[in-house]
């Protein structure tokens, strides 16, 4: 059976504009092994699970499962408290907490420590978090093809990466994810993914990887990769927003690039039905985005 990867891959998919759009995320450290789904795995008890789909609704948080890699030869710690993080990816801020049961998680702020009321037991995490999806029981590329990409962005970044359930996408496996910003990465391999790593912490965008930024819709995801290859802005803050419309047919993104003003036109389409996932029953069909770009005055 063809792998949905490797049929991405061959219908020569575009991996821009496919970030998941997640403004908040929840991570839990847990060892596994996970479920197909988060929210219904019977490693959460029903309070835990009732809480998080709470959060969910309420406060948008995308609850991801973490783990450290596992690093052949490499000795494992002994069993400790469990890491909790809370990701503002607009705002690009994280907080970090330990829990000892995952019941604690019930009664844990999950508001975060902005609300006035104290810190709520968070603390500010001033460091990057590189999340790479090894999800096997939600697709099997995300294991086949994350894994090894883990193992070795681990013994580049030890302190730094993390496995993580279902980040969206399984056919652009392996994926990773760096917060706080919320920048999506596709198709990394254990030689790939560790140069990607290393240009973003020096900040820099690798564009032949780069799916987009979570904090953003898929129209100005497409406005901002047609930009960034138009004007080889590759520096993370080399791009802002400044308004995004609709009129009749066509999304109009106003935006500034390396200190350029420049409106993006973007229309959309679908492009031909096709299994989106290993586990696919149907085949769908996914969005297609033209970008037209215009200097502005």
């Amino acid at each position: 059976m063809t792998r949905c990867s490797a049929a991405s891959l061959e219908r020569d998919e575009p991996l821009v504009a496919t970030a998941s759009v997640v403004e908040r995320f929840l991570l839990i450290e847990d060892p596994g092994p996970w479920g197909p789904h988060v929210l219904q795995s019977a490693r959460l008890s029903g309070p835990v699970r009732a809480r998080l789909r709470r959060a969910a609704r309420e406060r948008g948080l995308r609850t991801l499962l973490i783990r450290r890699p596992v690093i052949p030869h490499a000795t494992r710690p002994p069993e400790h408290s469990r890491a909790v993080f809370l990701v503002d990816a607009r705002q690009a801020t994280t907080h970090a907490t330990t829990v000892h049961d995952l019941m604690e998680l019930v009664d844990l702020d999950l508001a975060g420590p902005s609300t006035g009321s104290g810190n709520g037991g968070w603390a500010p995490h001033p460091h990057p978090i590189v999340l790479v999806c090894t999800h096997g029981k939600h697709d099997p590329c995300c294991a086949e093809l994350g894994r090894p990409l883990a193992a070795a962005l681990a013994r580049a970044h030890p302190d730094l990466t993390w496995e993580a359930s279902h980040i969206g996408g399984d056919r652009f496996a392996g994926n990773l994810v760096v917060l706080p910003r919320g920048d999506y990465f596709g198709r990394l391999d254990p030689t790939s993914g560790p140069a990607t790593v290393e240009r973003y912490l020096a900040g820099d965008l690798d564009l032949e990887h780069h799916r987009g930024r979570s904090t953003q819709n898929w129209v100005v995801q497409a406005a901002e990769a047609q930009a960034r290859h138009a004007f080889g802005a590759t520096r993370i803050d080399a791009f802002t927003v400044t308004t995004v419309t609709r009129h009749e047919d066509r999304h109009v993104v106003e935006l500034v690039v390396r200190g350029e003003r420049v409106t993006a036109t973007v229309a959309v389409d679908h492009r031909e039905p096709a299994r989106l996932t290993c586990h696919a029953e149907t085949d769908q069909p996914a969005p297609r985005y033209w970008v037209e770009l215009a200097r502005r005055d």
